[in-house]
């Protein structure tokens, strides 16, 4: 009986790892840019473009968000849906002197990017000593 439980996915107990949830800010109009810029001058600002039909993008994400632990008071996270606003997309990469890659993150400091990595490489930035 235990084995049949255990095939239907029956009888397993174990706690469900909650997941956590990020500060995202939606990052949904060029005006926003200009906001990013500024603050920049006085906290660190993440950018994390990502696309919603990427296999790659979504994975990286969610190890991104996994390993995030910094608070609204050291830093703005900021969340770019690069097809719902492909627009604010293509100006990111302009302003902030970035080719667009996606998944991506930008680091912007004093109104300029301190960094930026694509895919796989995003869970190599250490983010610490961006703050």
């Amino acid at each position: 009986m235990g084995l049949f439980k255990t095939l239907l996915g029956k009888g397993n107990d174990k706690p469900k790892k909650e997941e956590k949830v990020l500060p995202w800010i939606p990052l949904t109009s060029l005006e926003q840019l200009d906001e990013i810029e500024k603050r920049s001058a006085v906290k660190t600002q993440f950018i994390f473009k990502h696309s919603t039909s990427c296999g790659i993008s979504s994975m990286v994400i969610k190890m991104f968000s996994d390993r995030y632990s910094f608070s609204q008071e050291e830093a703005d996270l900021y969340y770019l849906d690069l097809h719902k606003y492909r627009e604010v997309s293509n100006e990111t990469g302009y302003k902030f002197q970035v080719m667009h890659q996606s998944p991506q993150l930008l680091i912007i400091r004093n109104g300029s990017t301190v960094a930026h990595e694509s895919h796989g490489a995003i869970m190599e930035v250490d983010l610490g000593k961006h703050i």
